[in-house]
């Protein structure tokens, strides 16, 4: 059980009146407080779907006590740490989350195409003051709450409550001054029954990309999921799910680079039949009708739609997810593959929460002494080191 003050009266969250309570709340966009502490965390009431629940604010995890289910570990132990007060900021007053990105969300007429997008998607040129595009996917996945999972959720994650969830998290979000979600584009879970409303709806979320203009033209941000990449005359079609009939075209210089620069997410995906290839696109619109990527990044997920980046991580999140404990995967936005994270957090462990480390078999003394420096910062925290490729996966209560 929930407590919360909702306009200026406590309930709980399974007061039968709690629905309406959250009903009016949603009507005069108030602000609810989470009374997990005496000073309360202030949240709002999102839609998902056709449901309505209350939502941490972004940025706001670490203002909630310890055993709040809102509560997330601190930032400085994932990549988004280097990124607050720069890349992301918090804005206080529309309780957004105001985003730099080191990607254009526009293009001039170029024969480049999308090949330099592919070599800067994933850089890590990035110091902190913008965001690249996986950066950003990373970020939408975090705000989303797909990085959080108990085994009470098992058959209930599904790409319906992702696409709602996302869509939730890009509208907390702003850059320019304009909201994210106008700029993203999510596939909707795709029924054919209802097919030609589903297809007029994409239609008009994307006609931005065709309409005429002098300038450069505009590009949107599309996530999704990628069925298969099926060859063209010349490049790649990429195949998004719940999009059939959809042209999304990739060129052939920027299929090398992409197979190239993420073999290792496309080795994890097709290695495991259960497991979701995730892409984060800016898109851009031909004359012609079809729709072209510009910038590309990859991102796999397993069954539970929980971030991979490796094998290791593969193999202890499925050591994890039959738990019942909660459990958070630490992101690594635009942190270097070099540098250590904490890859898991179990916040529920007492006497402590327990954050988990993985040393890949690369990892060389500059990662041990940052490793180092990251555990002893966080004494209150009990730590789970292990060394793949050394030794076997310690048992979790080591």
């Amino acid at each position: 059980m929930r407590w919360f003050l909702i306009n200026g009266m406590a309930a709980n969250d399974e007061a039968d009146d709690f629905q309406q309570r959250l009903t009016l709340a949603y009507r005069d966009k108030a602000r609810p407080l989470c009374l997990c502490n005496d000073e309360g965390v202030a949240m709002y009431v999102a839609k998902i779907g056709d449901h309505l629940a209350i939502k941490r604010m972004p940025l706001t995890g670490a203002d909630h006590s310890a055993v709040c289910p809102s509560y997330e570990p601190p930032y400085e132990l994932s990549g988004l740490g280097p990124l607050m007060g720069g890349a992301i900021k918090l804005d206080p007053v529309a309780g957004t989350a105001i985003v730099k990105l080191d990607f254009s969300l526009s293009k001039r007429s170029s024969s480049r195409g999308a090949t330099a997008a592919c070599e800067a998607a994933d850089s890590i040129k990035n110091d902190g003051r913008k965001l690249s595009l996986r950066g950003l996917l990373h970020f939408l996945w975090h705000e989303s709450g797909l990085t959080e999972w108990t085994a009470h959720w098992v058959g209930k994650r599904h790409w319906r409550q992702v696409y709602h969830h996302l869509q939730e998290a890009a509208g907390m979000m702003s850059v320019r001054q304009q909201s994210l979600a106008e700029r993203v584009f999510i596939p909707e879970p795709f029924r054919a029954d209802d097919k030609v409303v589903i297809e007029q709806r994409r239609m008009q979320a994307l006609s931005a990309l065709f309409e005429a203009s002098s300038g450069p033209r505009k590009l949107m941000v599309l996530v999704a999921e990628i069925k298969e990449f099926s060859p063209a005359r010349e490049g790649q079609i990429v195949v998004i799910k719940h999009m059939p009939g959809f042209l999304l075209h990739l060129e052939e210089a920027a299929w090398r680079l992409l197979q190239h620069r993420f073999e290792t997410e496309l080795t994890l995906w097709r290695s495991n039949e259960s497991s979701h290839l995730i892409a984060i696109a800016t898109i851009a619109g031909h004359p012609s009708g079809v729709v072209t990527v510009n910038e590309i990044a990859l991102m796999v997920v397993t069954e539970q739609w929980l971030p991979i980046e490796n094998a290791f991580e593969q193999r202890l999140l499925k050591r994890l997810t039959p738990l019942r404990e909660k459990m958070i995967k630490g992101l690594r936005f635009d942190l270097a593959r070099t540098r250590p994270l904490a890859n898991v957090v179990l916040p529920d462990r007492r006497p402590s929460a327990r954050a988990l480390y993985i040393v890949p078999p690369s990892a060389d003394e500059s990662f041990e002494t940052d490793l180092h420096a990251m555990i002893t910062a966080r004494s209150d925290m009990s730590a789970w080191i292990w060394r793949a490729g050394e030794e076997e996966m310690p048992p979790l209560t080591a």
